[in-house]
């Protein structure tokens, strides 16, 4: 019986309102899971490669791949986006949007697939926002890396704009820096 006198309903039966009692092992009646984190994987000292889809960066990404495998470490791959947005103003196009994660990772490992070959890696995929060079100093110290590997910017006005990425690195990131044409 219930509260108000009423035949309480057979397990695993719905009550009045329609709600239904989960049945013994029943995975929500374990209080433990619904607070259960996300789990999160833990890298040690992977080899880390900036990628962003130009020819050096894909060169990287080979010599990046090369390097884990022969070290028997994980590869990290991290494309960092742009953090600014904006829209053109004679198209009304909107750039700058950036892409989802899914998508984001898809692409990356495509690129990893067409350059080496990812069987027996240990292949991962972050995505970050902001100033490639700190993004990636920051993933190098973050996750104790053994290197950091990038491509060599070629274009003069990437270098006057933003300054030399693989130079800043080479100042301050807290592994070995390879620079690869």
């Amino acid at each position: 019986m219930d509260a108000m006198g009423e035949p309480a309903p057979e397990q695993g039966q719905p009550d009045r309102q329609g709600h239904q009692d989960p049945e013994p092992g029943d995975p929500r009646l374990d209080p433990s899971h619904a607070l259960d984190p996300i789990p999160q994987v833990v890298l040690v000292h992977p080899v880390i490669v900036g990628y962003d889809g130009s020819a050096s960066s894909r060169n990287a990404l080979a010599y990046a791949a090369g390097m884990a495998r022969r070290l028997d470490r994980p590869l990290l791959m991290v494309y960092v986006a742009s953090p600014g947005v904006y829209c053109e103003p004679l198209t009304g196009q909107v750039v700058g949007l950036p892409r989802d994660n899914d998508t984001m990772e898809r692409w990356l490992l495509t690129e990893l697939d067409q350059v080496a070959d990812p069987d027996e890696l240990e292949v991962h995929v972050r995505t970050r926002r902001g100033n490639p060079a700190r993004e990636l100093a920051a993933m190098a110290s973050e996750f104790s890396a053994d290197a950091l590997v990038i491509g060599a910017t070629h274009s003069f006005w990437h270098q006057v704009a933003g300054g030399s990425v693989p130079g800043w690195l080479a100042r301050h990131a807290s592994c070995p820096v390879m620079v690869i044409p």
